[in-house]
């Protein structure tokens, strides 16, 4: 059993990394920021599976594996992204979500 920092720890900064990123997401307009506020929800979420794996399979890595499927993951949905928002950038010459009313040919 591992020592050192506790297990709330990583819950209760993982839970607020979570909730800042749906804070974001939820309230914010701007294409580039709702695409981090997504970015930090998945960080959340890598949290959680690397904490929970350490601490209760401490000589298994299935938490870790998850971690890096979901990094690879994220990072395939972050080059989509962008390319779209570079695409409504240049159609619209702007990234605010209420700008954007029309996806036309």
């Amino acid at each position: 059993m591992y020592t050192g920092i506790p297990l709330e720890a990583f819950l209760i900064i993982s839970t607020f990394m979570f909730f800042t990123g749906v804070f974001g997401f939820i309230t914010r307009k701007n294409l580039i920021t709702i695409l981090m506020s997504v970015e930090l929800i998945l960080n959340s979420v890598n949290i959680n599976f690397v904490a929970i794996n350490r601490y209760l399979f401490p000589d298994r890595l299935q938490g870790h594996f998850f971690a890096l499927f979901v990094i690879a993951v994220a990072a395939s949905e972050t080059a989509v992204a962008i390319a779209i928002i570079i695409n409504i950038y240049r159609r619209f010459k702007t990234v605010d979500v209420e700008n954007v009313n029309e996806m036309k040919w």
